[in-house]
């Protein structure tokens, strides 16, 4: 399911969606904050530009959105009906989602967003290296 060449490997490892060699963040902790979103310019397996067009992540805000949703209904769902919590703690429970989330969100929305737009291509490598 999460193996090499699948989508969700990429997406959850965070690494370049055309080889899935290394990974297309500087650094590897989401939630060193100041340096959470930035990112290598290209792969240096395959050549992937990870800035497809200028602003091409702004569509990632959709995807961050639909994720922000999804754990809403899970710390609603985990705090209102497991626990039994009264709608006002449920509420925090989710605001304490959301914040503590927000890094891996962020970082999830990019992969899931530039995965729609490359494929993995097993023989990427190979290909960039003999053009270099």
């Amino acid at each position: 399911m999460f193996s090499k060449g699948t989508k969700l490997n990429s997406i959850f490892k965070g690494t370049c969606p055309r080889c899935q060699e290394e990974s297309m963040y500087i650094t590897k902790n989401p939630y060193n904050l100041s340096k959470s979103l930035e990112m290598h310019e290209h792969c240096s397996h395959c050549g992937q530009k990870y800035k497809i067009e200028p602003s091409f992540f702004y569509g990632a805000m959709y995807v961050s959105y639909g994720l922000s949703i999804a754990f809403s209904v899970a710390a609603f769902i985990i705090s209102f009906l497991f626990f039994g919590s009264t709608l006002l703690t449920a509420f925090i429970a989710i605001a304490a989602t959301l914040v503590f989330f927000f890094p891996i969100i962020l970082r999830l929305s990019r992969n899931i967003w530039i995965n729609f737009f490359v494929k993995y291509d097993p023989e990427a490598t190979q290909k960039h290296q003999l053009k270099h």
